[in-house]
Order: C-alpha cells, then structure tokens, then sequence
C-alpha cells in the first residue's frame, strides 16, 4: 500500500517563508554603520563576536545528537567538520582583534539573557526546531556579513577572511539545512506542531541578535558614555 505523505511533509516552502521574513527582520534591526559611533560599531562586533565564537559548533554538534536520519547526520557532520578543520572560531577572534572588538566582560553581559534562554532550548534536542533554528542562523548570518564587514573597515580593519568566508560558504549550509530538515520531517510523528511551535527556536534566537544589535537597557557596552 502506498503511504501518503501529508502536506506539511511534502512541501516545507511556508517555513522556508517565514524563516526568510524573519531574516529580513533582524536585518532592519541593525542600524546604519556609517551612522553609529566607533564605541557602538565596537559594541556589535564585539557582542556578535561573544555569541558566535563559543556557541555555534555546539549548536550545530546539539543539532546532530537530535537527528535521525543518516541524511541529516551526513549534511551537519560535514557542516560541523569544516568549522572544526578550518578554525572557524580562530577566523572570527582574528576579526575581532584587527577591529579592536574582542568582547569585554560587559559584551558578555549585555547577551548574556537571550543567549540563556538559546541554550536551554538548545539542551532539549528537539531535531526538526534545532534544525529551522540552524537553518535560520545560517541563513542570517550569510546575509549579515556585508555589514559585519563594513562596521569592521570603519573601525579601520583590513581582514576579510571570516567575513569574506561566511559570506559564501553559509549559503550552502542553509540549503544542506532545509535538505536535512525535509527528510527529518518524515519521520517526525504526526501530527506535526503549528509553525509557530516549530519555530521556537528561531524567535528566541531573534531576540539574541537583537540583543547583539542593541544591549538591552541598562547595559553599557563597555567605553560608552552615559550620554549620547
């Protein structure tokens, strides 16, 4: 007897929508780098920094303990590969030390409550919302090195390698996502969960960035005054 795959499993074209919208929407919460003051560009590259450099290989190694299926595995193994191989984490500590950015203690502080609230919905391994999550981050971050890379040549910096990078490589990365997401999908048990519960994971990352491009109130990035 031939089994039919329902809808929400056969097309994941309305989640790939609405991670989409929400990239543009953390995109537009990031303010003109020209405009911003050399503490502020500091600010962002240095709270980017503090959340990329310690958390994404151990997003994307939580997102293949939760998988199933050797497909996914095989797509974040050779994702999780090439960040470990490559020094991905060095790449962004060198871009961060040529844009005078490595994050303070004050850095930290400012994400340090989005970025809680990541890791314990991280620690859950739910495989399909970590992967909507990764699919997200990927895709973000992809789009977001222009700017990276341009708040960095205003604080007078030369290196490109990790912005130059992950401007390329993270597009692949968000297809192999969604290629693993989909067959993910057909083993999940039915009925799926609303989108809105699927992408847990990605509005809590939502907040994080917007966390990274402006401290939440009370935090003062560390060399801001208190008037501006």
């Amino acid at each position: 007897m031939k089994t039919t795959i329902g809808p929400a499993r056969s097309s994941i074209a309305p989640l790939e929508e609405r991670i989409d919208r929400a990239i543009h929407g953390v995109l537009a919460a990031f303010p003109d780098a020209q405009r911003l003051s050399p503490d502020e560009r500091r600010g962002i590259l240095a709270r980017y920094t503090a959340v990329l450099e310690g958390n994404f290989i151990y997003w994307m190694t939580a997102a293949y303990l939760a998988v199933t299926t050797d497909q996914a595995h095989a797509i974040i193994r050779a994702n999780l590969l090439e960040e470990v191989r490559d020094n991905h984490p060095g790449m962004l500590r060198r871009f961060a030390i040529a844009a005078q950015a490595v994050p303070t203690d004050s850095d930290a502080l400012a994400v340090h409550r989005n970025l809680q609230n990541v890791r314990l919905f991280v620690a859950r391994l739910s495989a399909v919302k970590l992967l909507l999550m990764m699919a997200f981050f990927e895709g973000w971050i992809t789009r977001f090195m222009p700017y990276l890379a341009e708040l960095a040549r205003y604080q007078g910096s030369a290196e490109r390698e990790y912005t130059d990078v992950h401007g390329v490589c993270d597009v692949v990365h968000t297809q192999e996502l969604f290629r693993a997401l989909e067959g993910e999908m057909t083993q999940a048990p039915e009925p799926l969960p609303p989108a809105t519960e699927l992408l847990e994971g990605v509005d809590l990352l939502q907040a994080l960035i917007h966390s990274i491009a402006q401290p939440p109130r009370g935090v003062i990035p560390e060399g801001v005054g208190g008037s501006r």
